[in-house]
């Protein structure tokens, strides 16, 4: 399909964001564009065919991206305007990762939609525990919401203002230790023996089988994939590090079909309109699997990462080991998987049995 004999643009329909397309009535062109795209509907009462506004459509059409601050900065009051646009700014000079800038923005800009024409240079600390009491006590928001929170107003007067630590004596809310949720080894074998596609089992087993948040799978590359020496590279993850992990044996034959069935070209897993493979797409996955394979816990598809660094624990790899497999930046975020594992507790006797 060749995009020069098509036009996009991007608007609304029936109150949802849309991509109409236009081209010139011709059979071979609405051929060629429905079997691209399958998904794209007609408007009877615009006379033309749109697509989902989504950021794989986007990527697929080479149209620039919804800069993600403007809808914000148009609610936001000509007062303040200008302090969003420059913290919005110096996010991007940080080079922050596109869903922290996302969080951020959304921080600072309900502080800012709260104070309407209030200057928000000129807010006080008690102001600012007000409005962190207000969040706390009105809105009902979680420890981990009121942290981020923290954050990104920090971020602003420290970054932004280079007002230094004036937030010191602000409490934080306590974080709840919360252990991470996990499989047993039966319920992932359950798990991969309800999956019949083959591109969904591979990312499952993926996911499993080398550690890999939702983030690092759909961001693999075919050049990422070194089956002479059975590693890995995972590009640009989480804190910008790359680390290698070890590509299971077991998964080579599959992978292998894999790509002479779908032929990728740049990403290992390709979505529907090309480019990479939505992590929302892969939670649905986990999901249907989840259900098919009727296995009632309330856990996510990072569910197969802390399954992973447990089952390794337990099967006596070393903690510093697991610490650089799964890419964590301290020891202590990789201890918390001795308080999961099993192994420890089944041989442990309570003191009721030797009575």
């Amino acid at each position: 399909m060749d995009t020069n004999n098509y036009k996009f643009s991007p608007g609304t329909h029936r109150g949802k964001n849309v991509i109409w397309v236009h081209f010139q009535y011709n059979q071979t062109l609405l051929n060629q564009f429905r079997e691209r795209y399958p998904s794209a509907k007609w408007s009877q009462s615009n006379k033309s065919w749109y697509l989902a506004d989504l950021a794989t459509v986007r990527n697929s059409l080479t149209i620039a991206k919804k800069d993600p601050h403007l809808n914000l900065l148009s609610k936001i009051d000509a007062e303040n305007k200008e302090a969003f646009q420059e913290y919005y700014d110096q996010l991007r000079l940080k080079a922050y990762s596109p869903n922290t800038i996302r969080m951020y923005l959304s921080e600072f800009g309900h502080l800012l939609l709260i104070l309407k024409d209030h200057p928000v240079d000129d807010l006080t600390h008690q102001r600012l525990k007000d409005y962190f009491l207000y969040c706390v006590k009105v809105l009902n928001m979680s420890e981990r919401k009121m942290n981020g929170k923290i954050n990104a107003i920090k971020f602003y007067f420290e970054k932004v203002r280079l007002q230094p630590q004036m937030f010191f004596n602000i409490p934080r809310p306590k974080k709840p230790l919360t252990l991470p949720k996990m499989l047993s080894k039966a319920e992932i074998k359950r798990l991969f023996k309800v999956v019949t596609n083959s591109k969904h089992l591979l990312i499952l087993k993926l996911c499993y089988g080398m550690g890999l948040r939702v983030s690092e799978i759909v961001n693999l590359k075919i050049s990422h994939i070194d089956s002479h020496n059975m590693v890995v590279l995972v590009s640009g993850a989480k804190g910008k590090k790359d680390r290698y992990v070890n590509l299971p044996q077991t998964v080579l034959e599959l992978l292998r079909n894999y790509y002479k069935e779908h032929k990728p070209k740049e990403w290992l897993f390709e979505g529907q309109y090309g480019g990479a493979y939505s992590p929302r797409s892969v939670q649905a996955i986990f999901k249907r699997a989840m259900l098919k394979a009727n296995i009632n816990k309330k856990i996510g598809v990072h569910g197969l990462r802390h399954s992973y660094a447990t089952h390794l624990l337990e099967s006596g790899a070393d903690l510093r080991f697991i610490q650089q497999l799964l890419g964590h930046y301290s020891i202590k975020t990789t201890q918390i998987y001795t308080h999961v594992s099993n192994s420890a507790l089944t041989n442990l006797k309570s003191p009721l049995d030797t009575l």
